[in-house]
């Protein structure tokens, strides 16, 4: 049965696909004058300054996936470190008298549209409430205060120590750069910053839960998004929210109780967003696309796999901690470098769900996102195109849509990489990525490859989830390569029928959603880099 909104959603994927002799609309030109302010921030609300780390985790690769620690005591320490390590500053970047900050989370031409909030319990410097996390000055901003007994509340209904994170958008941050396309950005951007805080959380013995079954209205109240009046086409559009907790506390609900979100619907919020652009674009489409995919209220199926062993490479040298504040989204490769087997199919695996490992016990439901790679320099494996299944159910299905010339041979036993067709095919990846070479001079390039329209038809809002895990999986691949002395960058322009036709797919049922390549990178010397907090060197 088609869902009434669906059409619109799958019209709007549709419409905003590029071509090789018609790209997504949008400006055309890049207007600087309205660049977006990089940083939301809440005006006449009280703040807490947040301690940075003295000392990272300990934590070594490993620990990106499965914690090695008993839980760190809830406090703002704790807090403060999970929010450093995910959604903090990186460094700056400097070149010719202008000056840029990276960040720990990735994200489409580094223009961050994902906010992130909190709902604190009371703890020693802090009182309950909620509050928005600002990134540039590592503070929270309180936007309400909480009463005891929906903090307890809360509290009960989980049965463990913890704290809600919400996780909005701004599609303007993406819109005034990529026009129509945006929403898609915007959402993949999501699941980076999921990945993130699933990942940061590990380092400290805590895990996070999405409450995937609540309704996009319940996120929006619980964040008093309804009680605020936002600039015009500066608004903050719910996504989701997650409870982090200890790890290992046992399976937990993944919704609120409705005397929960009456109490957060009758407590007054406080704060004036600041503007973030003197003049807007409107991209009516993207607000179409996110009304037709607001999630309602569900109760989906918990997604479980087994506790697959890890494919062994060798730890990387860096701690878990270097390898997060290290990832750069890499802006050209070296062609002559190349990337060991061991180090390629270990990079693979990360991204396999297992039961209890990050990111991908956060609570999303069973994968629907494979990877169509185009292999151009792995050292011991030929060059070639190849497709990497994350659920060996769906493998009958894929071949059945795809061509029927491929060779699907297995690359390693009870490994669920197949090489379709060996031969040279770093001059496709470059033309099917819209022509940017630095997809077909690395290691390898890749395409996200999403079961699509049947389950879109039937639920909208699940649009957007695969984007998010498309996003999560580039946070892990992200990671990976920075592990094992590469670096990766997303790419979020290509050709998207062109890569169909690649595999042969000839109807909606799969989509490819977005790409990634991963190389030795070359970098500019022109740009000088400066530490993370540098401008706050007075605190």
């Amino acid at each position: 049965m088609t869902h009434p909104a669906a059409e619109a959603v799958l019209r709007y994927h549709e419409q905003t696909k590029h071509h090789p002799d018609r790209y997504a609309r949008s400006l055309g030109y890049m207007d600087w004058e309205n660049q977006p302010d990089p940083f939301r921030r809440y005006d006449a609300v009280p703040r807490i300054t947040l301690p940075l780390l003295s000392e990272d985790p300990a934590a070594g690769h490993h620990g990106l996936y499965e914690a090695c620690r008993s839980p760190a005591p809830l406090g703002l320490t704790l807090i403060a470190g999970i929010l450093e390590l995910a959604m903090g500053l990186s460094a700056w970047k400097e070149t010719a008298g202008s000056r840029w900050t990276l960040r720990m989370n990735p994200s489409s031409g580094n223009l961050h549209p994902t906010e992130a909030h909190l709902v604190l319990p009371e703890m020693e410097g802090c009182r309950g409430g909620v509050y928005h996390y600002v990134p540039l000055s590592h503070c929270l901003e309180r936007r309400a205060e909480i009463s005891g007994e929906l903090l307890k509340l809360i509290h009960t209904h989980f049965g463990t120590d913890g704290f809600l994170i919400g996780l909005t958008s701004i599609f303007w941050r993406e819109s005034w750069k990529y026009g129509e396309r945006a929403f898609r950005s915007c959402n993949h951007d999501v699941g980076h910053a999921l990945a993130a805080l699933r990942m940061a959380a590990n380092l400290f013995g805590w895990s996070l839960t999405g409450l995937i079954d609540l309704s996009d209205d319940a996120v929006e109240t619980v964040l008093g998004l309804t009680q605020t009046r936002f600039p015009s086409l500066d608004a903050e559009h719910p996504d989701l929210l997650g409870y982090i907790h200890p790890n290992a506390a046992g399976e937990l609900p993944r919704t609120l109780p409705e005397d929960a979100l009456s109490a957060f619907a009758a407590t007054p919020f406080q704060g004036v967003p600041n503007a973030l652009s003197r003049e807007h674009v409107d991209w009516e489409i993207i607000g179409q696309a996110a009304g037709h995919s607001r999630k309602p209220a569900t109760r989906s199926p918990v997604g479980r796999w087994p506790r697959r062993a890890w494919m062994p490479s060798g730890e990387s040298r860096l701690s878990a901690a270097q390898i997060i504040r290290r990832r750069r989204s890499a802006t050209a490769f070296d062609p002559s470098g190349s990337l060991p087997r061991r180090h390629f199919l270990s990079m693979l695996d990360r991204t396999l769900p297992r039961g209890s490992a990050a990111p991908f016990d956060v609570g999303l439901g069973e994968p629907a996102l494979h990877l169509l790679l185009f292999v151009h320099r792995v050292a011991g494996l030929d060059p070639g195109l190849y497709f990497f299944c994350r659920d060996e159910r769906e493998l009958p299905d894929v071949r059945a849509h795809t061509r029927p010339g491929f060779l699907w041979e297995a690359v390693e036993p009870g490994f669920p990489l197949h090489c379709l067709e060996r031969g040279d095919f770093s001059r496709t990846a470059v033309m099917l990525s819209c022509h940017q070479d630095i997809t077909g001079s690395g290691a390898f390039s890749l395409g996200m490859i999403a079961r699509f329209g049947e389950s879109i038809r039937r639920e909208p809002f699940r649009y957007r989830h695969r984007f998010w895990e498309c996003g999560m999986i580039g946070q892990v691949l992200y990671l990976e390569a920075e592990a094992h002395g590469v670096r990766g960058t997303g790419i979020g322009c290509y050709f998207d029928e062109a890569v169909h036709e690649i595999l042969g797919l000839a109807s909606d049922r799969f989509q490819s959603l977005y790409h990634f390549t991963v190389g030795r990178p070359l970098d500019d010397s022109r740009i000088a880099t400066h530490p993370p907090y540098f401008h706050l060197s007075g605190r």
